[in-house]
């Protein structure tokens, strides 16, 4: 029985259940099946292939990392042969194969602890097992500094830190607990503070002073302990960057400063992976006048850098320009996270027009992300699309997304995040789940072009929505919206956007938005088929971003492929549809109430479940296609749920109230209003059905 190097709970071994994957393994067994999945193991690059990277665990232990993996495009992946990468074990087959995922933690810096893992279990990296480590101790006390690294050109030196022995996690735990108590672990050791005169540089010049001793003044981001280093983020008006302490290999440097303390620091910036960091020779906590200096001049420069000087649409449009100023509020709050250290969690409907939106502010965000960090990972880090099957943010996504931001906050001193809802969230159905968000202090952001209903606005810090300037919005989508909010964010990017509002309509686009299109070289049917690519894409990525597909649909020229892309993802697109469309139309029930026409096609018995297109998808071009001159309404009826379309407006949660009157105990409640979406149990759909109409013609 061991206690976890992380928690100190007694366990069998050295890790618990809670914290396999805050752990990195060095594995040093002789067959896959001893491998854990879960974990994260270090590893050696061993080759390419047309579908991912072969990564060498141990001699005779290799894993496949597939490029369905990985968060980019595996041509952008800059490993060689030979290489020391850190990848998650995800399954080992009966066969011995082993399939790896990504790890966005590339660095043992980033991990809260290291283990060796062998046939007998885990334990506690030898010292003497490890020379790697008394060399880069010997060599720090010949510089009479300490050093935070090893030199990455050894594989046995993992680049930015040494492995950590069993006796310093020890004195690791033990420090921890004298700490809490007020004694310090590490005996007689005086951290050095700045002293004398010296010339403050700005964070944004350290690339160009490599190998230089330098002084930063700003705030402290983030702090994390690792096997090695004390590492700070350092921030000031001009960037991020992290700096390095070093006391003993698992020892908390500098144990009084922390997050959100104002500090001065001296050191030497070198280049690691092409990143750059800072070695810490000394640090101190400003105070008093020093420190209100010091503040003011990041509040200003946060002011002047956050806020556009005004908005400028991407076309000619009343809706748009009605919300300018709702548009400046939202963009620089956006850009004011950024300059934050505060991460952005986008959350947009699976569909077209939800996708469309997400990308247009992913395109302006990510940019602006590498000019502020360092550290080449951060626009993964500090920026994440999380699509949502419905247009509504429940309780169920609220949960997913505030229990993630807990773990972030708990593991890596993570700001709590901004959440950024794109033609969601602006409806009472969402209320819960904003709320949630809300008694955490996330901060929470809805833009959406449909009418917002008046009570959600309290839920939120910014609201975008024309509804709320008295404008006419029904000629304005939510991708349309959107991308004014991304050329307010970032206007280098405006041209890459042109022809995102046009692609965002299914019909009825604002003819400035398909000009805009058609001088950015996207003609109608181009446009088509990209609103019909990432329709199918859409579908199949579900609660996925996949960041580098949408973005080669959508930016395709520009990454340099060709445009057959979106012509034959959309070329499925239209074989799925029409093949399903052709079946329902041929079950359709045509009936007429006091002048209404009624299409019903029962989708729990005439289409394929769980397969494109989606019922909505399905209703809505049927509706398309089968509509006449009067008032006609569309009726898609599934097992315990229905949607609603109709060539006149009716209120939705009118209509499931007037059924829940009739049906007391059928459980008919509006779900999705900016789909049409009533549940109800499926013991009484027949009768529901009926209600339904009932109340639809009552209302027209």
């Amino acid at each position: 029985m061991g206690t976890c190097i992380i928690c100190g709970t007694p366990v069998d071994g050295r890790i618990c259940d809670s914290h396999q994957e805050d752990v990195v393994f060095h594995f040093e067994g002789d067959h896959p099946n001893q491998l854990v999945p879960r974990r994260f193991y270090s590893g050696t690059v061993d080759g390419y292939a047309d579908f991912g990277v072969f990564v060498d665990i141990a001699p005779g232990v290799t894993g496949l990392l597939h490029r369905s993996e990985l968060d980019r495009r595996l041509e952008s992946l800059d490993w060689e042969p030979g290489d020391t990468v850190f990848v998650q074990v995800k399954n080992v087959r009966d066969n011995g194969n082993i399939d790896l995922g990504w790890s966005i933690r590339q660095s043992e810096r980033e991990f809260r602890g290291v283990l060796v893992q062998d046939a007998d279990g885990e334990h506690d990296v030898s010292g003497e097992a490890e020379p790697a480590e008394s060399e880069r101790q010997s060599e720090a006390s010949q510089k009479s500094k300490p050093e935070s690294e090893s030199e990455p050109e050894s594989e046995s030196e993992p680049e930015s830190e040494s492995e950590p022995e069993s006796e310093p996690v020890q004195e690791q735990q033990s420090a921890e607990a004298d700490e809490a108590s007020g004694d310090d672990a590490r005996g007689d050791y005086d951290e050095p503070e700045p002293t004398g005169e010296a010339d403050r540089v700005e964070i944004g010049t350290l690339s160009d002073r490599v190998g230089q001793e330098i002084r930063i003044e700003g705030e402290v981001v983030g702090a994390r302990q690792t096997g090695g280093p004390t590492v700070f983020e350092l921030r000031d008006e001009t960037g991020v960057v992290d700096c390095a302490a070093f006391v003993e290999a698992g020892i908390r440097a500098y144990p009084d400063i922390d997050v959100g303390d104002v500090v001065r620091l001296d050191g030497e910036v070198e280049l690691r992976r092409n990143e750059i960091q800072v070695e810490t020779d000394a640090l101190v906590a400003l105070e008093g006048d020093e420190a209100e200096s010091v503040q003011r001049r990041l509040a200003d420069a946060l002011t002047a850098r956050a806020r556009p000087e005004a908005v400028m649409p991407l076309a000619a449009h009343d809706s748009v320009e009605a919300v300018s100023e709702q548009l400046l509020d939202a963009a620089e709050a956006l850009r004011r996270a950024i300059l934050e250290s505060r991460p952005i969690v986008v959350r947009h409907a699976a569909t077209a027009d939800g996708y469309v939106a997400g990308a247009a502010v992913e395109r302006a965000v990510l940019p602006l992300i590498r000019e502020e960090y360092a550290k080449s990972d951060a626009e993964y880090h500090y920026f994440t699309r999380r699509p949502l099957d419905d247009a509504v943010y429940g309780m169920d996504a609220a949960t997913n997304d505030v229990t993630r931001m807990l773990q972030d906050q708990d593991r890596h001193d993570e700001k709590l995040p901004l959440v950024l809802l794109l033609g969601t969230g602006s409806t009472v159905e969402s209320s819960d789940g904003l709320g949630l968000l809300g008694i955490y202090g996330a901060k929470r952001v809805v833009v959406d072009a449909a009418v917002a209903d008046e009570d959600v606005e309290d839920d939120t810090e910014v609201l975008v929505n024309p509804a709320r300037a008295e404008a006419d919005a029904a000629d304005l989508s939510t991708g349309a919206l959107s991308a004014n909010l991304a050329a307010a964010i970032n206007d280098e990017v405006r041209d890459d956007l042109a022809h995102l509002p046009a692609i965002s309509y299914w019909e009825g686009a604002p003819q400035a938005y398909l000009d805009l299109a058609e001088e950015g070289g996207y003609d109608a049917d181009r446009v088509t088929a990209l609103r019909e690519a990432v329709a199918l894409e859409a579908y199949y990525q579900s609660y996925q971003d996949k960041r580098e597909l949408i973005t080669d649909l959508l930016f395709g020229d520009e990454e340099g492929h060709d445009v057959g892309l979106a012509e034959h993802v959309a070329e499925q697109f239209r074989i799925k549809l029409d093949d399903e469309v052709e079946t329902a139309e041929a079950n359709l029930e045509r009936r007429e109430e006091d002048d209404v026409d009624f299409a019903v096609i029962d989708t729990d018995a005439f289409t394929h479940r769980f397969d494109f297109p989606p019922s909505t998808l399905l209703v809505e071009e049927l509706h398309r296609r089968n509509r006449n001159g009067g008032t006609f309404v569309t009726l898609g009826l599934g097992m315990d749920e229905l949607y609603l379309r109709g060539s006149e407006e009716f209120d939705v949660r009118a209509v499931a109230e007037r059924a829940r009157e009739t049906l007391p105990n059928a459980g008919v409640t509006a779900k999705g209003v900016r789909e049409g979406r009533i549940e109800f149990l499926s013991g009484v759909r027949t009768d529901v059905k009926e209600a339904v109409v009932d109340a639809v013609v009552e209302q027209l």
